[in-house]
Order: structure tokens, then sequence, then C-alpha cells
């Protein structure tokens, strides 16, 4: 299987690799250097499990859906050019990835629960994002946006790409992926309200 070291540079370091040195090692790793794929890999691991995370069918699948894109993207590491950024480039790979896994589990009985699910849900969710408080699993609220503006919010709010290489990985203007994150803010924000004056200590005010 193919997963990061658990030495990372990004966990000894707390920082985040840059692009363009992502972009380098995909382009040393294009050449067979085997510490570039290590990098390169190691570098959008996380990015790729939570984009396809929220935009697959079955969030118990990630890791497959992962590795699936992991594999595609090496074995064509010979067409990258880097006429894009890496992590844009990996990105539309794990999308095609997310399309074809949800294109097969249409053409078969789903065998997840809901209680798998929310359990998957709440172990994916990522931490510190503004707005979500960690007792609300993310997953739970983006299922409820249209699949246009829950990709968009993905990939700008939590993978962190620009709007301008978002628009690259969905193939649609940059207008019409702001449109789509502002939009997508709106409703989340209607939904964290509505859950709000539900709540118990809301109905005793």
């Amino acid at each position: 299987m193919i997963t990061p070291a658990l030495s990372s540079a990004r966990e000894e370091s707390g920082e985040v690799p840059r692009d363009d040195s992502i972009t380098a090692w995909a382009l040393a790793a294009r050449s067979g250097d085997p510490d570039a794929v290590e990098r390169f890999v190691r570098a959008l691991h996380r990015d790729v499990r939570h984009y396809v995370t929220f935009l697959g069918a079955d969030p118990q699948s990630a890791d497959d859906l992962a590795q699936d894109t992991f594999l595609r993207a090496l074995g064509g590491l010979h067409r990258f050019e880097g006429r894009s950024s890496a992590r844009t480039w990996l990105l539309s790979i794990a999308r095609r990835a997310v399309v074809d896994s949800i294109r097969h589990a249409s053409s078969r009985p789903r065998l997840a629960d809901t209680d798998d699910w929310q359990s998957a849900a709440e172990r994916t969710q990522p931490r510190g994002l503004p707005g979500f408080d960690d007792g609300i699993a993310l997953v739970e609220l983006l299922e409820t946006l249209p699949d246009d503006r829950r990709e968009a919010f993905v990939l700008t709010q939590v993978v962190g790409l620009p709007y301008a290489e978002a628009a690259s990985v969905s193939d649609c203007p940059i207008g019409t992926v702001r449109s789509r994150v502002a939009r997508a803010r709106t409703s989340l924000i209607e939904w964290l309200d509505d859950a709000e004056r539900c709540t118990p200590a809301a109905a005793a005010a």
C-alpha cells in the first residue's frame, strides 16, 4: 500500500511543503528518483485523502481511493510536465478516481449502514476549521450540499487550493468556484443556525 512514511518532514517541522517544492519532487520522481517519489506521496497524501473522503460515495473507501489516486499518478508521471502544480494535477486525478468509484458503486447494492458511515465521517473530520466545533462531523454537513458546491468548498476551504487551481481541478471558470463556495458557506451557516436553535439549551432559553 502507498502510504507516507511516519517520520515525515511535515510532522517533524509542522510546516506544509510549498507547491513549487512538491512540483519539483514530482518532476524528479518522473525521472525515477525514489526519494522524490516518497516526498511527493508524503506531501500530498493528507490532501488527497481529505478530498476523496468528502467527495466519495462511501467515506469508508477513502484509503482505497487515495491508493488508487497515487497508483494512477505514479503510473502517469511521465506525462506530467509541470505546467500546473503537482497538487492541482494530482487532485484532478483524484477527482476522476472518485467519479469512477461512484459509477462503480451505483451498479451494486450499498453495504455500509448509517452508523458505520457516521463513524467514518467523524474519524476523518479535519480539526480547527473556522466555524465548526469538534463535535460536529463536517462530512455530514457537507453531505447536505449539492455535489458541485461541496467540491468547491472542499477544494478551497479544506484542502486549501487557491480559487484558480480549484477551478482547474473542477474544469470550470474561477467565478463559478467563488459562487459555489459562497453558496456553500451560506447553506452551512443556515444549517448550523437551525441546529443551534434545536438544541435543548436553545429550547429552554
